[in-house]
């Protein structure tokens, strides 16, 4: 099954049929809102919304432990994680979707993973790609099918929030090799890994980050909600091709 966790700009998908909504409990509290379980074509889908449904949890408050092991459990085998992201990369500007390859992880103090707490083992896991690469296949493929222009590769930087970054640290997060900056993406990669979920990004640019483009001496935010309305709706022509 598909599970589809949205981010800022995609808090509902209007095309789920045959709703129904569950409470998700699990060992690590409560998830950021209620499971929709539906169909998308002739494809069981289940969306969560990561900041809750009136988006009122931050980026570093997300009880990402709690959502992924709740997909999981629901019956989910793959996530597509929706994100918003500001673009470091000069082509990569307002509205440009990419489906990231690789993760930059700057978060602290954000609970990273199920193998702690007294008795349990030790655990590594490979995360020498962090996103699945047959699901990312599936996603470049889908959008080509529906003929929405999406970018292969590029490396995410997630930082902390909610504030935004400074120039400066949008300068150095571009010498590490970051491409697109987010909040969202650890450590919600790295526990899918952990659990055997294969997990892959479609993230949308929503502004130029700091010191960027015209974000040079202040990110507008106040075009940013228009950038996302009309990228959410090839988003959501994307996920409909997906689930074919």
């Amino acid at each position: 099954m598909l599970a589809i966790i949205g981010g800022s700009g995609l808090s509902k998908l209007g095309s789920l049929k045959n709703i129904q909504r569950k409470t998700a409990r699990t060992p690590y509290g409560a998830a950021s809102a209620a499971l929709t379980f539906g169909r998308i074509g002739e494809r069981d889908v289940i969306f969560l919304a990561r900041h809750g449904d009136g988006h009122t949890i931050a980026p570093h408050e997300v009880n990402y432990r709690a959502n992924v092991w709740a997909l999981k459990k629901a019956g989910a085998s793959e996530v597509l994680s929706i994100a918003t992201v500001g673009g470091i990369a000069a082509a990569l500007g307002p509205g440009v979707l990419v489906v990231p390859h690789q993760i930059i992880d700057y978060t602290w103090g954000r609970a990273s993973t199920y193998f702690e707490g007294k008795g349990k083992a030790v655990q590594h896991v490979d995360f020498t790609e962090p996103y699945s690469r047959e699901l990312r296949k599936k996603i470049m493929a889908a959008a080509r099918s529906c003929r929405q222009k999406i970018r292969d590769k590029g490396v995410y930087a997630t930082t902390q929030g909610p504030r935004l970054e400074s120039a400066a640290e949008i300068e150095r997060l571009a010498r590490d090799g970051a491409d697109l900056v987010g909040m969202t993406a650890m450590p919600e990669a790295a526990l899918a890994r952990e659990i055997s979920l294969q997990y892959a990004a479609l993230a949308v640019v929503a502004n130029y980050a700091a010191g960027r483009g015209d974000s040079r001496r202040a990110i507008p935010l106040e075009k940013i909600p228009a950038v996302l309305d009309e990228a959410m709706g090839r988003v959501r022509r994307i996920i409909e091709e997906l689930c074919k």
